[in-house]
């Protein structure tokens, strides 16, 4: 209980403390961190702009309006246990002007379990103040003070939204009545061992400018009818997106201009490409063009007060697989409330007693209900269950409330999102074990120590088993310091024999303090992974943990290895892109262990878990592919501000990258110019004028030579290109159907003139010189005054468009387009190419792209050309905020999807360690806290394959031990010998048939199969089983001998299908995954008479094995008695 009944009574401790105050310790009721931030920062409010330095993520999630509101807004959090924590914590991380922590309890044992901010030393004191200089720490924009006397109606009216946490609902009505008729918003949340609440009054007139958060959508007009209603029809490259109920603009019609700037408009969807929208019928006829962007109109929404909620509540869902539970819950809450006001605690853990009495209660409740409320039939066994677990305070339960709940306080301030509209119930009983014997009232009795809220709920036996957990978690960033602040509150780890090894290779930046909560600003420059493994020793000193700077891959498969992997309970993944994320899913399928998956994107969440044998992998299904953008697109017809960014990004790698990185591989590999002559067809071409360019034609001297490229370079394309693209296609150019040629997607721009006066084309001019000046190692210059002096003396050549020239219309007439090289023109260029001999010492420095350093010139460039490329095409201009976003792939991330995604997972967590295997005890689950919505489904199982009558799945695999009982190794011979005494023996005979024929060296010799080694492959990709070497037997020619060995090899490129191949193995030579290296395929035969098996792969390979390597990974091919492919399980062969 942490605050008292509302008071109209002023408080009597003294006058109202001024901000920055401080009062006697002996009187205080109010204290407060320095109004000084500690790094310097500014204050929050009006007095500062938005640091996009600090909050950029965010501002992708909110925008730059909705975070203005939100730093207007002062915030009162009633409550610090575990749940009051977690919100205090996301909103000092969201940057609200001012947060208050009240709290009139102090601290008890069974807080530690998820109050993170509580040690065991501040047992017995006051939750609020110890925790207020720990919170204040998270942002130092955020002045956070504490408050421990009552909660009177002038303190409250001080706040724009209030947040009651762990509050009897006598308080909560009383403060909720104060709030709703005062226009203060309010938030009320509470949890109770595995179930949580959530509840939401935003005042009767609310102004929501955003429902969902998503960019505005917008298509290009084909055609507009003159109708009642008009018709627009949209064209046909793409779906339009838009729903009835939308607002839309007009802008670019040609014809019938009255749509052009006219006031949004509500439109009815008729189809994909097709909706309704206004009177047309008096309109202008329409001619061709147009734009319809889509129009976010705000709207007012109405809340009820929590008391006449209380009568008529409305529910959000949270698992439709438990559709009648909220309402069977608000009975449940309202009963519990009961209990604890007659008895003053909960319910004690697993207490028969106590759970009888709570149902007895809240079928009184329920009796008394009004019809809209009263349940026909009240489910006792979830009562009974609430009753169980109401004692016990979890920090996943906490996490995923807390993030909610803090959600919604940032749409009460922004008025970004739409709210829950207002009750929100959640249970994860699917938690607690599967054998309901399991658990007792003895094994749940409090211990008086740090994990009694959490023994409470699941007993000592699973308590200890968490501490014994070895767990491997990957990446230490926003999810990784959610993960691991949670691992240290449920005790994963913290025992005897228990781990956690923690890896990330990246140092902190600024940008992470918004989200990633274990770090500060005086941490910025260091490892991610050893600073959030000291932040949590705070949190919880028990917890055994150790952090590595070390990337997931191939390359450290020395480190992680069999050994390591063995040793494991499960792994939990934090890492922000899928390639990773596909590499850490084959190692937990290949060592058989569970896998906890998440990711975020804004305001939506997803969380997979992986069991083995039980579910699929998280490589068993993918998203689609990101949709690309046309090459002829990006170069000549770019229509959105989206193709002009990628366009830049092109021309920074391409000017400042690549020749820098060829320039350095000529003068340091002799075999260069050799390898570039076979690349695929312009490309030798392309790559020896960039070297000739680099070396010869522009190569500058001085930093005047820099300013004077840049300068001809922004001719070249922003002038002369146009001007050549319109020689080729005028404006008034018509296609074969007498269309125009610039009309729909294609935009026809027009040619820019330098103006050394205007601040864009300057821009470009300085970020270009400098970035050019880097990669020649020459000092460049930030005073545009001099740079503008420099430009008055450029002399640009004057340019006329050529005929002849071929301009691509389409990728298609791209790609069917013959490339041929003039090998004449290639010698001239060996020719002028300096020889390395005369260049000693120098190197050139190749640039990656930074997009966080506002100091390089990398996003300067960025915004500047694509902007100046917009204005060719009359395309709108982008600001260096959304620039950034989209040219540098910036994940937007807020800190309160992190927590309530994380919660997800460690419930899921919870599962995993009791070892559950019913497939419907798990969930995955999807969350989108803009909408808000929330989808959670039983994972889908293994896809089941069969050979003959039996079943298997990726979890199976044959199991073969190299090594005989002599010590010695088995032979190729040997191997074929178990498998006729295995379950495929039915199909070796095929197997060794195939051989025969297909051998051109040894025609009649079964015991030698074909062998092909591929070390890029992955072990379990579909295409393995067909993977082969010759299209025919015919192809396959006999090879030369060498070593001992008959080989050839063959291209990289992926052959003809074999009609039947015989012996696939996927082989490796750093563990059991193949790292990703261009293709190899050997074709071995067999002269000396008994090879080995590891043998055999050291010659495909060409790479001894390493000592770190126990086992290969081997893939049969066979055929059935039809001479059908049929798909077996893998071979891992065991070699030490």
């Amino acid at each position: 209980m942490s605050s008292s009944p509302l008071s109209k009574k002023r408080r009597v401790s003294g006058p109202d403390p001024k901000p920055g105050s401080n009062c006697s310790p002996a009187h205080s009721v109010l204290s407060e961190v320095s109004s000084v931030p500690t790094n310097g920062m500014a204050k929050n409010g009006n007095e500062a702009d938005i640091d996009e330095g600090l909050y950029s993520r965010q501002l992708y999630v909110l925008g730059h309006e909705a975070m203005k509101r939100l730093q207007t807004s002062s915030v009162l959090v009633s409550g610090l246990r575990g749940l009051g924590v977690e919100i205090a914590k996301n909103i000092i991380l969201g940057g609200v002007k001012a947060v208050t922590l009240h709290d009139q309890g102090t601290a008890q044992w069974a807080d530690l379990s998820s109050q993170f901010y509580l040690r065991e030393e501040d047992i017995g004191k006051n939750r609020a103040e110890v925790s207020q200089p720990r919170l204040a720490e998270l942002n130092s924009y955020v002045p956070v003070s504490a408050y421990t006397g009552p909660l009177v109606e002038d303190f409250l009216s001080g706040f724009q939204v209030v947040v009651l946490t762990n509050t009897p609902l006598e308080d909560q009505l009383l403060v909720g009545k104060f709030c709703h008729s005062h226009g203060i918003k309010l938030v009320v949340a509470d949890t109770r061992g595995l179930f949580g609440q959530l509840f939401c009054d935003f005042g009767e007139e609310m102004i929501l400018t955003d429902s969902n958060g998503e960019q505005p959508l917008s298509a290009m007009v084909s055609m507009v009818t003159k109708d009642n209603p008009g018709v627009v029809t949209c064209l046909d490259e793409a779906r339009h997106g838009f729903e009835s109920g939308d607002f839309v603009s007009f802008s670019e019609v040609q014809g019938m201009v009255e749509l052009n700037g006219s006031q949004p408009m509500e439109i009815k969807v008729l189809g994909p490409y097709t909706f309704s929208i206004c009177d047309t019928s008096n309109f202008s006829d329409y001619i061709r063009g147009g734009i319809v962007s889509q129009v976010k109109v705000p709207k007012k929404i109405s809340f009820k007060s929590l008391l006449a909620s209380l009568v008529e509540p409305n529910f959000v869902m949270t698992d439709f697989a438990k559709y009648s539970r909220p309402a069977q819950l608000h009975i449940g809450f309202q009963a519990l409330h009961q209990f604890c006001a007659q008895h003053g605690q909960p319910p004690r853990p697993h207490n028969e007693e106590d759970a009888a009495e709570l149902v007895t209660l809240a079928q009184a409740v329920n009796a008394r209900a009004v019809p809209a409320v009263k349940q026909e039939s009240l489910d006792e066994d979830l009562i009974r269950k609430l009753a169980y677990v109401a004692a016990g305070d979890l920090a996943p339960i906490n996490a995923f409330i807390g993030g909610l709940a803090a959600q919604e306080v940032m749409k009460a301030c922004s008025g970004k999102f739409m709210p829950i509209m207002q009750w929100l119930y959640f249970d994860a009983l699917e938690c607690l074990p599967e054998d309901k014997e399991a658990l007792t009232e003895d094994k749940c009795l409090p211990r008086h120590n740090r994990y009694d809220g959490q023994v409470a709920v699941f007993g000592s036996d699973i308590q200890e088993k968490l501490g014994k957990q070895k767990y491997f978690l990957v990446g230490a960033g926003a999810i990784g310091c959610e993960l691991l602040k949670n691992f240290a509150m449920i005790g994963l780890g913290c025992g005897e024999g228990g781990e956690i090894v923690i890896t990330d290779m990246d140092t902190i930046e600024k940008s992470n303090l918004n989200r990633q909560f274990l770090f500060r600003p005086w941490d910025v420059t260091k490892l991610k992974s050893d600073t959030a493994a000291a932040a949590v020793r705070q949190m919880n000193p028990h917890i055994r943990v150790t952090s590595h700077q070390n990337r997931v891959g191939p390359d450290t498969e020395r480190i992680y290895d069999d050994d390591f992997f063995q040793n494991l309970d499960g792994v939990a993944n934090a890492l922000d892109n899928v390639d990773a994320r596909m590499y850490m899913d084959r190692r937990c399928v290949y060592y058989r262990k569970p896998l906890l998956e998440s990711g975020t994107l804004g305001t939506k969440g997803n969380v997979q878990v992986v069991i083995p044998f039980l579910t699929e992998s998280y490589s068993s299904s993918q998203d689609p592919p990101e949709k690309s953008i046309p090459i002829c697109t990006l170069k000549n017809f770019p229509n959105a501000i989206e193709h002009t960014l990628q366009w830049a990004r092109d021309e920074f790698e391409g000017l400042f990258k690549q020749p820098a990185e060829n320039v350095n591989q000529y003068l340091t590999d002799p075999k260069f110019v050799e390898r570039t002559l076979r690349l695929a067809g312009t490309q030798p071409l392309e790559v020896l004028e960039a070297v000739q360019r680099s070396l010869v034609l522009q190569r500058p001297q001085t930093w005047a030579d820099c300013v004077t490229w840049a300068c001809h370079h922004w001719h070249t394309q922003y002038s002369n290109n146009i001007r050549q693209l319109l020689h080729n296609f005028p404006p008034d150019q018509l296609t074969s159907s007498g269309a125009p040629f610039w009309s729909g997607p294609k935009r026809c721009p027009h040619p820019l003139t330098f103006d050394v006066n205007n601040p864009l084309h300057l821009d470009y001019v300085m970020a270009a010189a400098n970035l050019f000046a880097q990669t020649y190692g020459l000092t460049g210059s930030q005073d545009r005054a001099a740079v503008a002096t420099l430009l008055q003396s450029v002399q640009v050549p004057e340019f006329t468009p050529k005929s002849g020239v071929k301009i691509h219309v389409s990728d298609q007439e791209l790609q069917s387009a013959s490339a041929s090289v003039d090998d004449s023109r290639l010698e001239e260029l060996k020719a002028t190419l300096p020889s390395p001999e005369k260049l000693p010492g120098f190197k050139m420095y190749p640039i990656d792209f930074e997009k966080d350093d506002d100091t390089n010139f990398h996003m300067d460039f960025i915004v500047a050309a694509s902007n100046l490329r917009a204005e060719n095409y009359d395309i709108p201009a982008a600001d260096r905020h959304k620039s950034k976003l989209i040219a540098g792939k910036i994940i937007p991330a807020i800190a309160t999807t992190t927590a309530a995604v994380v919660g997800l997972v460690c419930l899921e967590l919870y599962k995993v360690v009791q070892g559950h295997r019913r497939l419907d005890s798990y969930k995955n689950g999807f969350l989108n806290l803009a909408l808000p919505f929330f989808a959670f489904s039983e994972p889908l199982p293994a896809p089941r394959h069969q050979y003959y009558n039996r079943e298997w799945t990726l979890w199976d695999r044959f199991e073969v031990q190299g090594l005989r009982p002599n010590g010695e190794e088995m032979t190729l011979k040997q191997f074929l010998d178990y498998f006729k005494v295995s379950p495929l023996s039915s199909l070796l005979p095929y197997m060794e048939a195939e051989c025969a024929r297909d051998c051109p060296v040894h025609p009649h010799d079964t015991a030698i199969p074909l062998l092909s080694s591929r070390q890029s492959i992955n072990w379990r990709s579909p295409c393995c089983p067909r993977a082969c070497l010759c299209s025919t037997p015919s192809s396959c020619q006999p090879p030369s001998s060498r070593n001992g060995w008959i080989s050839r090899e063959l291209s990289g490129r992926e052959p003809q299908l074999a009609a039947i191949p015989l012996l696939f193995t996927t082989l490796h030579v750093l563990g059991p995954h193949p790292p990703t290296l261009p293709p190899t395929f050997c074709h071995l035969t067999l002269c000396s008479p008994a090879p080995r098996m590891t043998e055999i792969v050291s010659r495909v390979s060409k790479r001894k094995l390493g000592r770190h390597v126990r086992a290969l990974v081997l893939e049969l091919c066979c055929n059935d008695e039809s001479g059908e492919d049929v798909e077996v399980p893998y071979v891992r062969y065991t070699i030490r």
